[in-house]
């Protein structure tokens, strides 16, 4: 199967690809490079430019025989699009639509759409479950539930069917593919305590320790990348076998807080974490924490990853050899 992957040079995307190509797909990655790394994918898969830009993603589209399109492309910060929220609206929706135009033109009819568990917001009870009330506590969340439903009136009218990934926290990295995480600036979690340890940066802050819950901060369920990228490809077989559209929720099912991430990072790496409060982040929930029975029966899925040192450790594993990410 040929497949392209939008915001493929990105965390999400890139681990996917190569997870593609290690079972024999061909694999596409369509990146504007703004937040996406080149060193992360082999040169022959990398296409750059914009899924906006409609001539191209045509040319894209049908050069390549693409049969099915990975929807990773996005911007992808709770607080700053509560700041900020313009951005966030004009790349995930509007340009979405756009590019939604063009796999319709191009008579592709598969799409698996990275969405997130934001759609939530502040959820009344955890675990969450697909049909759960939605209430988004952030342009962002607001975004992703605006194109999953974008993807709901587009197999109405125009038969395309989707899978619609919701996942909580990825993280984790694959040294054997030489990926890791790398956002720039850093904050999430794990990369973000590693890289205190490391010294590249002077602590790691604690966003709000008045949650709550046992500890004081806040819980997410986190889930390794390579067991998203997984989910991915289990979703692509699904809607080329003929499957129907699905909305399912991606992680362990179970959550761990702040503090509890630092002492697994502390029993990895052997270092003392340094770490600093700070007030809670706009857009923040207090818990976050999946429902995966759904994806488990739907696409046979389980997670390789199942412990937090296990994801941790794979992260510490790349860090240590690339401390500046992808620059080193």
């Amino acid at each position: 199967m040929n497949v392209l992957i939008t915001g493929g040079a990105g965390y999400i995307g890139s681990h996917t690809l190569h997870a593609l190509r290690a079972k024999g797909y061909r694999a596409f990655a369509l990146d504007d490079l703004s937040t996406g790394y080149q060193a992360s994918l082999p040169a022959e898969c990398l296409i750059e430019g914009d899924i906006a830009d409609e001539a191209l993603v045509e040319r894209v589209l049908k050069d390549n025989r693409i049969e099915a399109v990975v929807a990773c492309a996005a911007k992808a910060s709770v607080p700053d699009s509560v700041v900020d929220p313009g951005p966030y609206f004009d790349t995930n929706v509007a340009k979405g639509v756009r590019f939604l135009e063009c796999v319709r033109k191009s008579d592709v009819k598969s799409i698996v759409f990275s969405s997130s568990a934001a759609v939530y917001g502040d959820p009344e009870t955890t675990p969450i479950s697909e049909d759960d009330q939605k209430r988004p506590q952030s342009p962002y969340g607001l975004t992703k539930l605006m194109f999953e439903q974008m993807l709901e009136w587009y197999e109405k009218a125009y038969g395309i069917r989707y899978v619609c990934l919701r996942y909580l926290c990825a993280a984790g990295a694959a040294p054997e593919f030489g990926l890791g995480e790398d956002h720039r600036p850093e904050r999430h979690l794990i990369p973000s305590v590693l890289l205190s340890v490391l010294g590249e940066r002077p602590h790691v802050e604690i966003y709000g320790a008045d949650y709550p819950t046992e500890d004081g901060t806040a819980i997410r369920d986190f889930v390794h990348v390579m067991d998203v990228a997984d989910a991915h490809i289990s979703a692509l077989g699904h809607l080329a076998s003929g499957g129907k559209s699905l909305v399912l929720n991606v992680g362990l099912g179970r959550g761990f807080s702040v503090k509890e991430v630092i002492r697994a990072s502390e029993r990895v790496t052997g270092c003392t974490v340094p770490v600093k409060l700070a007030g809670r982040r706009p857009g923040d929930p207090a818990v976050l924490v999946a429902n995966p029975q759904a994806l488990i029966r739907a696409l046979d899925w389980r997670p390789r990853f199942s412990q937090l040192e296990e994801i941790v450790a794979t992260a510490w594993e790349w860090h240590k050899s690339n401390p500046t990410g992808f620059a080193t």
